[in-house]
């Protein structure tokens, strides 16, 4: 998985019912884009990220990132 500052992150509920999370990159950390990443959460935390199989980047530009 490969993101840039500024690109949306989603965390898809594994649970019936669940809402997904959302926040947007605020630093990557990793070389050439890979995880961890610094994210700000909807509800306005902050946390150094690592992604699982059940979360999409949206890139800045409107494309969806290299998985």
């Amino acid at each position: 998985m490969q993101a840039h500052v500024g690109d949306e992150i989603a965390v898809h509920s594994r649970h019936v019912g669940e809402p997904a999370r959302h926040g947007v990159i605020t630093e990557v950390r990793g070389a050439n884009g890979t995880p961890p990443y610094v994210v700000r959460w909807q509800d306005g935390t902050e946390a150094v990220f690592f992604p699982s199989a059940d979360c999409t980047i949206a890139c800045k530009d409107g494309e969806k990132a290299a998985s």
